[in-house]
């Protein structure tokens, strides 16, 4: 059967499911709109908590945090949107587009329309990836965009104040600013991953998105275990905010370049349980 679709006329496996055709169908759900709408107005939200509040003042201790520093300048507001959302806002989106990116069409029973199209199984399936992974870097790329604008017209264009003492001028800053974004999409990978592979293990979107935002939020559990000592090193939790090493004066590289290669190695492992698993599954939905 796969020969003579392959031989027919005008068949080309690449031809099938295109990224734009399949951008588009997801950009338009109301849960891509509504995940958008929710980053959008977190800078909002941190603006007016900080017009109710007063200005962040020293931590305990006299110890400066970046939370303190977020009515600085835009660049800091950016900054500060980042670290009260990467540890679990930012993951949501990258559970919820790569995991209900192949749930969704099971339980929408168009599964096995998808490839009676014929559309191959590995062509689905890349299609897939690279637009969920494309989405959730828009995310992470849109929450910082929104956060600096907003924090510009709020509290002025001026250098970035780092947490431990000093400052950026703007045209370092946001270099900087783009490679904790950078860093913190590869950071979530191992999210993309497991959402990923569930969401092709199961036909309940629910279940694949809420199961990698658990195994997540167990990772995160897992490094606070200070009785594992060296092991949490090999925990992708363990490196998340390895991206503050960017915000200092001289810029660090070692705990990224790790965070990112235990990552990366994770996601690659799931990448492939997902394509393996799915190339051999059973569709009936």
């Amino acid at each position: 059967m796969t020969a003579l679709i392959e031989s027919a006329p005008g068949y080309r496996t690449r031809r099938t499911l295109p990224l734009r055709v399949e951008a588009l169908r997801q950009l338009k759900r109301r849960r891509t709109l509504a995940m958008g709408g929710v980053l959008v107005a977190l800078p909002f939200v941190l603006v007016a908590a900080f017009a109710i509040g007063g200005t962040p003042g020293n931590g305990e201790n006299n110890r400066v945090t970046l939370i303190e520093t977020a009515t600085a300048s835009g660049a800091n507001f950016a900054a500060t949107c980042l670290f009260v959302s990467a540890g679990f806002l930012l993951v949501v989106p990258v559970a919820l587009f790569c995991g209900d990116t192949v749930a969704s069409e099971a339980s929408w029973s168009s599964l096995r329309y998808l490839l009676a199209a014929p559309v191959p199984r590995a062509r689905l399936l890349w299609s897939k990836l690279v637009v969920a992974l494309g989405m959730s870097a828009a995310a992470m790329v849109l929450l910082p965009l929104v956060g600096l604008a907003v924090g510009t017209a709020a509290y002025g264009w001026r250098p970035l104040e780092l947490p431990t003492g000093g400052s950026l001028a703007s045209a370092d800053a946001l270099p900087r600013l783009a490679l904790v974004v950078a860093f913190i999409f590869v950071s979530q990978l191992v999210t993309a991953g497991l959402a990923f592979w569930l969401s092709t293990k199961t036909d309940a979107p629910l279940g694949a998105v809420g199961g990698a935002v658990g195994l997540t939020i167990v990772g995160n559990v897992l490094d606070a275990v200070t009785a594992l000592g060296s092991w949490r090193d090999f925990l992708p939790a363990h490196w998340q905010f390895a991206w503050a090493d960017a915000l200092q004066p001289q810029l660090e590289w070692g705990g990224m370049l790790k965070g990112s290669a235990i990552s990366v190695t994770y996601a690659l492992i799931l990448f492939a349980l997902a394509f393996r698993g799915f190339s051999r599954k059973d569709i009936v939905s």
